[in-house]
């Protein structure tokens, strides 16, 4: 039995790996090789799509080996292993083990070995994200597109120039789901066929949220997990282009709300709407009990008058912290607001709450200030742990201090350059976080695994089939959001309802079942 298992193995050996051999003589190295992307020592899920990398200094040649399960699998020049072996490399946990040769002149050199650990968590099979140029005048050239994580296919869900271009072209934006569903699912359109998509089980409509009883049309969005109900910020928003600092856009609201949005009976309610609070970003919790968002406390000189020009001069005064509020599934209505998380105690401003799907973990970003940290180098992702705060706000007294002991900044997922947005999976083993590690530009998806216990392994990047893809791709992966499987809805049907008129929503008091 064990001379057939291992006759077995030779013959995988030989019939998976490639026609490029492992150099016969070479030295040792202890450093480890310089690769692109990085996937030296990161934990994937074990439906991912095939890893390739390649080298990342000059040289005159690599080959590199994967082993795993008894395959391996040697690539020449760029290792872009095929799909089948990848199956049989990741059929299993544990560790494809990886060797690099690095060939300068005659002399082959084996780098330090190293490990991707697959894990048994998968992830969502697919991911969706708006793909924008770096232009901030040809906007025409932007879609939201959708991604197989399991290979490399790509599709467009809807595409900006569909509706149109220059003074008739308009900007697309927060695209968002309920619990990750493809079939239930809005967008915002701005400028010449402006209005808010929204999608549910087959059923395609167009909203005109604009009323006079709220500050605008919702902005950014959060379903609740299982009832027809939108909870939107409501933003006046404007932003400035700086010459010198290292952040050259800054992106800032004169004023924002919060609000929510019956799908069923097209009315709207004002949830949080103090002229000297900036709320922003609401998020479910996964129980649908309580909707945590952002506010920053800010006091106008002059009340009576929006003033642009303060705000610019101000804007680094603006600290964010995270605030909840209960909320009764039964009855619609919301409770009072409690601090979550007090951000301004320590300098700095939080945004971006996403809950775990088992409630126990927030994580948010944090940076010196405002609230819009894709722009912000120093942006990076913390952790709370929900169930330490609980534990702690049960004490007679508690300081905005006691409040933050459950939290902590992700040092395993940050890097020195911009974290972002950032999205759990169904599961919530896997976080998907929008970084410019990169060359602190473009911004791209990364995946970490997430522990019980809410420890975080090393992310890696959005496997492509050329590892070289993202540096000739001159795009940012914007709003990453994991989705249960592909979205069916032809683009030029949702270009075809964009065209349409809007339905009016209605305001009032509070919601009602």
């Amino acid at each position: 039995m064990m001379r057939r298992t291992i006759l077995f193995y030779l013959f995988a050996l030989l019939l998976i790996s490639c026609s490029t051999s492992i150099p016969e003589s070479y030295t040792e190295s202890q450093e480890l090789p310089r690769i692109y992307p990085d996937v030296i020592d990161v934990t994937i899920p074990c439906n991912i799509a095939p890893l390739t990398f390649q080298l990342d200094e000059e040289a005159d040649g690599m080959v590199a080996r994967y082993q795993g399960n008894g395959v391996e699998v040697v690539c020449k020049d760029k290792m872009q292993p095929s799909m089948s072996q990848w199956r049989q490399l990741t059929a299993e946990a544990g560790d494809i083990d990886v060797d690099v040769f690095v060939k300068h002149g005659e002399v082959w050199t084996h780098h330090k070995p190293f490990a991707i650990h697959v894990s048994p968590d998968s992830i969502d099979p697919y991911l969706s994200y708006r793909l924008i140029p770096p232009s901030f005048v040809s906007y025409e050239a932007m879609t939201i597109s959708q991604r197989c994580l399991e290979n490399y296919d790509e599709s467009v869900v809807y595409d900006n120039i569909l509706c149109g271009f220059e003074v008739e072209g308009q900007c697309i934006n927060c695209h968002n789901y309920q619990q990750r569903n493809p079939s239930r699912l809005q967008f915002h359109a701005r400028q010449k066929w402006g209005g808010t998509v929204v999608a549910y089980d087959g059923h395609i409509r167009k909203v005109n949220m604009q009323n006079d009883s709220i500050l605008s049309a919702g902005v950014y969005p959060a379903w609740h997990p299982w009832l027809k109900l939108i909870v939107y910020s409501t933003d006046k928003t404007l932003q400035s282009f700086h010459t010198t600092d290292a952040n050259k856009i800054e992106v800032y609201d004169l004023a924002s709300d919060i609000i929510a949005y019956d799908i069923d009976k097209g009315e709207v309610t004002n949830l949080e709407n103090d002229t000297t609070e900036l709320e922003v970003f609401p998020a479910w919790a996964p129980d649908g009990r309580t909707l945590y968002y952002c506010s920053a406390h800010y006091e106008r000189q002059h009340p009576d008058k929006t003033d642009v020009a303060e705000m610019v001069r101000r804007c680094r005064e603006l600290k964010y912290n995270i605030y909840k509020k209960s909320f009764d599934p039964e009855t619609l209505q919301f409770g009072p607001r409690e601090l979550v998380f007090a951000a301004d105690s320590l300098g700095l401003s939080a945004a971006l709450p996403r809950i775990s799907p088992d409630g126990r973990w927030m994580v948010f970003t944090m940076a010196e200030f405002g609230h819009f940290h894709i722009w912000h180098h120093d942006a990076d992702l913390w952790m709370m742990d929900l169930k330490g705060s609980e534990e702690v706000k049960r004490s007679e007294e508690v300081k905005n201090e006691e409040v933050n002991t459950s939290s902590r900044p992700m040092t395993a997922v940050n890097s020195p350059d911009t974290e972002s947005y950032h999205t759990w999976s169904g599961n919530g083993r896997w976080l998907v976080v929008s970084s410019r590690r990169d060359d602190g530009t473009f911004t791209r998806p990364f995946f970490a695994h997430v522990d019980a216990d809410g420890r975080c392994s090393k992310p890696f990047e959005l496997p492509q089939a050329d590892p070289d893809r993202h540096r000739q791709f001159l795009y940012s992966y914007n709003v990453p959001e994991f989705m249960q499987g592909p979205i069916e809805i032809a683009p030029q049907t949702f270009a075809d309802v964009l065209k349409g008129d809007g339905e009016p929503v209605k305001y009032v008091q509070r919601l009602s079942k």
